[in-house]
């Protein structure tokens, strides 16, 4: 069973934000992941510790195990102000997990199709 790891925020840590479709999004990704037999494990960044405290729970989290593939969320990669974050997730992942495939989402429910086609392009290289 290939282990996943998705990153993204908690949005319920995100000020002035309704979590609620961002939460159900992520739970049907969830889902979709059981049902395609992938071990999904998901690392939620706490929009009050983007002071560094996240980055050293993201290295803790990306060294525990060996991942196939890492989902980056979209809203760390979209969010305006957030493109050294975005730059500092990817090296992470790169520099602790440089076997596994990079996969980047449109949606949370959208994770596992992005996951699928980077094992295939992993697998193709």
């Amino acid at each position: 069973m290939p282990n996943i790891l998705v990153i993204g925020f908690d949005p319920h840590t995100i000020p002035g934000f309704d979590p609620a479709p961002v939460a159900a999004g992520i739970e049907q990704g969830s889902k979709a992941f059981a049902e395609l037999g992938l071990a999904e494990d998901l690392f939620l960044v706490d929009f009050a510790e983007l002071d560094g405290r996240a980055q050293a729970k993201l290295i803790e989290k990306l060294r525990q195990k060996q991942y196939d593939a890492v989902v980056v969320g979209g809203g760390i990669r979209k969010g305006p102000g957030l493109l050294e974050l975005f730059q500092t997730v990817v090296n992470l992942v790169h520099w602790n997990q440089p076997e596994a495939a990079i996969a980047f989402n449109d949606s949370p429910v959208d994770s596992p199709d992005w996951v699928l086609k980077a094992l295939e392009q992993k697998r193709n290289c």
